[in-house]
């Protein structure tokens, strides 16, 4: 049998959905097969990438990816949006086990100098992280160990 596949959805998928893809994966890509996508994709936010790097997730490979290319092409069993506008937007799917809405700031949004960005997106990433792991515990799935400081 397949692993459950998890769609994270927010506008642009430049920071949001792609900690949380990324997280997830690192967490319990065993139990899941686990995808990202902005309504509006703008590509990945500098700054989401050296807020992963710092905890050891590389996500040099990644892409910022349309919702259309899932859209009737692939059935999911959860698809979480990440932020308000996406949960308000979000496109019907069709054969969705589960929707949810985990609402998160959008760091992108900071205004300041460059740690204090990087700070906003750190916090970010951290709440993400949390929310995963606790609905990870909420499906009786333990997360890998991954710590980081």
């Amino acid at each position: 049998m397949s692993n459950p596949k998890v769609l994270f959805l927010c506008t642009g998928n430049s920071a949001r959905s792609q900690m949380a893809e990324a997280l997830l994966r690192k967490y319990a890509g065993d139990q899941f097969d686990v995808y990202s996508a902005g309504l509006e994709p703008r590509g990945i936010n500098p700054y989401t990438v050296r807020a992963m790097n710092e905890i050891g997730v590389d996500l040099s490979g990644h892409r910022s990816k349309d919702v259309m290319e899932y859209l009737g092409r692939m059935n999911f069993g959860y698809v979480i949006t990440v932020c308000d506008n996406a949960e308000a937007n979000c496109p019907i799917f069709p054969f969705v086990t589960t929707r949810m809405h985990w609402s998160f700031e959008d760091p992108a949004r900071f205004e300041g100098a460059d740690e204090d960005k990087l700070a906003k997106f750190r916090e970010v990433r951290d709440q993400i992280d949390e929310r995963i792991r606790s609905w990870l515990a909420e499906q009786g799935l333990p997360a890998k160990a991954m710590t980081y400081g």
